[in-house]
Formats: C-alpha cells, sequence, structure tokens
C-alpha cells in the first residue's frame, strides 16, 4: 500500500513581471538615495557618475520590460532567473565602487537570493546562490575605496573583511536552503488541496446531475402522459390504414420510448451512489470494495459487533472517496487477501484494511498522508523507471477527506510479516450525533 497521485500543474507558480519591476524601483529608490545622502549629505568621496550610470541602466531596464512585455507578463522560471541575476550583478559592481565587503550594504547581496528562493525552482535558486557567492568573493579583493572622510585614515583588518565574507556565505546558504524549504512545502500542501478539490468535482458535478434528470423527469411526465392519452383517444377516430393512424402510433411509440428514458432518469437519484443517502457501515464497505474485487486478490470481510446494529454513515462523496483510495491501494499491494475489518461500541467506530504485501516503507511510515509522499514505482518501461511513480496525492487525499469526516488515521506495519495496515477511528457522535 503506497500513495499514488494525480496529475497536476507545475508546482512553481511563475511571478507577475509587475513584481519583479517594483522590486528593482524599491531597489533603484534606495541606491540613489544613499548614494546621494553620502556624497551631499556627508560630503564623503564618491564615484558619483559610474554609480547613478548603474542606477540609471536598472531604471532603463525597467522602462524597457514594461514596455516590452507589460506589467501583467508572467515570465518564464529562466527569463525572472535572468532578472534576478542582473540584479545582483548590478549590485555587485555598485559595490565595488563604494568599498566592496566593507560596505554595510553588502549585505543587500542576501536579498535577491531569498526573493528566488521563494518564487523560482531550486535549481535557479542554487545558480543564484552560487553567483552572490563569486560575487562576494571577487568583492572581497578588487573593490573602491569606501567613501570616508579623506582627513579620517580607515583601515580595516583583514580578518575583519574575511569574517564578513564568511558571515554573507553562510547567509546565502542558510536563508536559500530555509526560504526554499518553507516555499517549497507551501505550494506542496496548495497543489495537492487543488488536487483534492478536482479529485472531488467530477463526483459532485454527477451528482448534481442526477439530481437535474430526477427533476426533469418528474416535470415532463404530466405532459408526456397527457400526449400518450390524446394519442390513444385519436387511434380509435382515425380510418385503419390511413396515413393518419400511422402517425398516432408513431406518436404512441414514442411516448412510451420517452416515458422509459424518463423512468430511468428518474432512479438515477436512487442509485448506490447517491452522496445523501444513509447506509449501515458494513454494506458501505462492501460497497467501496466492490470494484476492486475482479483483481485477482481476496477481500475478506470481519466486524465485531459489540454494540449492537452496525452504525450508519451518510454516503458522502469524501467518505466514499477517501476508503475507496485505501482499498484500492491495499489491493495493488496486497499478494493474495486484503482483510477490511470493522468494529464499534457506543463511544468509537474503527475501520482496519490490511493487506499481505510487503508493508510500508519503514523510512515512509512518519511522514504518511503528506502530499508527495510516494514509493510506488514507475512504468518499468520506461526510462526513468528507477524513480517513484506517481505524484504520492493519494494518501494525503484519503487522509484529508476522511479526516474531514470527524476520523483519524494510523498507519503501521505488523510485526513480523511486515504487512501494511491502516486503521481509521471516528467518534460515534462526529457520525451519529444523537449517540453519546
Amino acid at each position: 500500500m503506497q500513495a499514488d497521485g494525480l496529475p497536476l500543474p507545475s508546482t512553481w507558480r511563475p511571478l507577475r513581471l509587475e513584481t519583479l519591476v517594483l522590486l528593482r524601483w524599491l531597489a533603484i529608490g534606495g541606491q540613489t538615495i544613499g548614494v546621494l545622502f553620502v556624497a551631499f549629505g556627508l560630503g564623503f568621496p564618491v564615484p558619483l557618475p559610474a554609480c547613478l550610470a548603474l542606477i540609471g541602466l536598472s531604471v532603463g531596464v525597467n522602462l524597457v520590460l514594461v514596455g516590452r512585455f507589460g506589467s501583467a507578463y508572467r515570465p518564464t522560471s529562466v527569463f525572472a532567473a535572468g532578472q534576478i541575476a542582473y540584479d545582483l550583478l548590478q549590485l555587485g559592481c555598485l559595490l565595488a565602487l563604494t568599498g566592496g565587503l566593507q560596505n554595510p550594504f553588502a549585505i543587500l547581496l542576501l536579498a535577491p537570493v531569498s526573493v528566488s528562493a521563494t518564487t523560482l525552482p531550486q535549481q535557479a535558486t542554487v545558480v543564484l546562490g552560487v553567483l552572490a557567492a563569486l560575487i562576494a568573493t571577487v568583492l572581497s579583493v578588487f573593490h573602491l575605496p569606501l567613501p570616508w572622510d579623506p582627513s579620517e585614515a580607515l583601515v580595516f583588518n583583514r580578518i575583519y573583511v574575511i569574517g564578513i565574507w564568511v558571515s554573507l556565505i553562510c547567509g546565502v546558504v542558510f536563508i536559500a536552503a530555509y526560504t526554499m524549504r518553507v516555499a517549497h512545502e507551501a505550494r506542496q500542501i496548495g497543489d495537492a488541496l487543488a488536487a483534492t478539490e478536482l479529485a472531488l468535482s467530477r463526483r459532485e458535478q454527477l451528482s448534481a446531475l442526477d439530481g437535474l434528470a430526477a427533476a426533469a423527469a418528474h416535470e415532463l411526465g404530466t405532459p408526456l402522459s397527457t400526449i400518450a392519452l390524446a394519442a390513444k383517444e385519436m387511434r380509435g377516430e382515425a380510418p385503419a390504414g390511413s396515413d393518419l393512424a400511422d402517425d398516432v402510433e408513431l406518436i404512441i411509440e414514442q411516448a412510451a420510448r420517452c416515458r422509459a428514458i424518463l423512468a430511468k432518469l428518474r432512479n438515477l437519484g436512487s442509485d448506490d451512489a447517491d452522496p445523501f443517502a444513509e447506509v449501515p457501515l458494513t454494506d458501505l464497505l462492501a460497497e467501496v470494495a466492490r470494484p476492486h474485487e475482479g483483481r485477482g486478490k481476496v477481500i475478506a470481510f470481519a466486524s465485531e459487533k459489540a454494540a449492537g446494529p452496525p452504525p450508519v454513515f451518510h454516503r458522502s462523496v469524501g467518505l466514499l472517496y477517501g476508503l475507496g483510495n485505501l482499498i484500492e491501494n491495499a489491493t495493488d499491494f496486497a499478494r493474495q487477501t486484503v482483510r477490511i475489518e470493522s468494529s464499534w461500541d457506543r463511544s468509537a467506530i474503527s475501520v482496519t484494511i490490511t493487506d499481505d504485501g510487503p508493508g510500508f516503507a519503514p523510512e515512509l511510515i512518519a511522514r504518511l498522508g503528506e502530499p508527495y509522499l510516494t514509493s510506488r514505482p514507475r512504468d518499468p518501461q520506461a526510462r526513468d523507471a528507477h524513480l517513484p511513480g506517481g505524484l504520492g496525492l493519494g494518501i494525503f487525499i484519503a487522509k484529508t477527506l476522511l479526516e474531514r469526516t470527524g476520523g483519524r488515521l494510523a498507519f503501521q506495519n505488523i510485526d513480523p510479516a511486515g504487512h501494511a495496515q491502516v486503521r481509521i477511528v471516528w467518534p460515534r457522535s462526529a457520525i451519529e450525533p444523537g449517540m453519546r
């Protein structure tokens, strides 16, 4: 039993160009204020033309990007990474003109890496992190003097500069790793929840169609019966063998056919898949397991009747999908038998699904229920068959849906055979509010 998945779009969600442009405008404003304040406010010598030329270059880049693509444009990951790489290089050149790592604003080299770690794929962030480290290394050796009072000698110890370099490298690594991990998990949860909604939408739409079909059948039944009655009266008045008699017979025949079709539509609302019906637990488990009985595995049922008749569940879409997914996984990985046990008392209801397969991978048990976690093999004919198959959303979706019904899931391997077992427990009050 392992998680399987559903197809999803890429976990990287592209930024709008407007966001990158806005961040660059903020950087341009801060750089301009800083350079002018040092030059005119403090009166320190600054290579002002070169600094303003670099800042003006960023202004030109922003104007060209907005004019060429528009602020609503969503660039590719490569394009966005190129923009952030430009920001790093522009900042590095500005620092080289104003003291290198001795400039306290060298800490701003961490900002573009943070933006990348939050929004771009992992490969892009690694490349940009390496670029930031290279820029810091070059700045530690090649740079103009730090703008300072000409009458006062300012000398930095080499060890102090090395310490700044080490702190920047550590900051790049830590911020990139931490921010990238947090952002990645947030994207996983968002995509997995979206997949849950997509998985339910089809069945919910079918349920809605069932109700509409039943309503249409009810509304059309009366006028159709009137048409059939009028046609039968016309049949008695039409001359035998005439064209009119043939037409009347055709009307009667087609009316009967329409009534048969409406009868089928009317019965859709009472089908076993009706999400609003109530069903005993034992019948519900048999219904969910039925589609998997013809897969060459034995599905055995057992129940422990400790407190009267089986509890009654609402046949909701989430409950059917969650239980069905767990049973499907069990039949996929079982060697011969899947055992479904149910028990209940006055306080709790439990369902246990056990298969005689190889069990859960020990390193995954503690994390089962997280999205994108799978050890299901890919197609053996595929070139990447050595990698896990699927997106690992099956157990996540099942766990999420069953927890919405009030259940709690536990995963374990049964010693010594190591067979996989899933146990779902509901408080009796969550299923039957009248029970206490």
